[in-house]
């Protein structure tokens, strides 16, 4: 079991960027792969970013491009630039580990403003 606290939401004009911090209580070298995912209101939740042990990153098409995900292994640490931010991109965004089932986090709310 691992417990993800996740850190730098908040609320940005369109055009900005924002930071988003994952934070493990264990080793995510455990974790073949850790994500990010999102969810709207009123919209299911949705897989954003992931990348694996060795650093191959895979994007939604909807970020792709504005989006980097990277993963520190020696601080236990996954984080998400967001770039060029868009009022749809707002939404509670969570870290996730994957190793057979997903571990969430508690999430952090992302707003984006027009």
């Amino acid at each position: 079991q691992v417990q993800l606290v996740e850190s730098g939401g908040g609320l940005v004009q369109a055009g900005g960027s924002l930071r988003l911090s994952c934070a493990a209580s264990k080793s995510i070298f455990d974790f073949p792969t850790m994500g990010w995912y999102r969810q709207a209101p009123g919209k299911q939740r949705e897989s954003v970013a992931f990348i694996n042990k060795i650093g191959t990153a895979n994007y939604a098409d909807s970020v792709k491009g504005r989006f980097t995900v990277s993963r520190d292994n020696a601080e236990n640490m996954v984080y998400l630039q967001m770039n060029s931010l868009k009022p749809a991109d707002t939404a509670v965004y969570y870290c996730a580990a994957h190793r057979g089932g997903i571990y969430w986090g508690q999430g952090t709310q992302v707003t984006v403003s027009s």
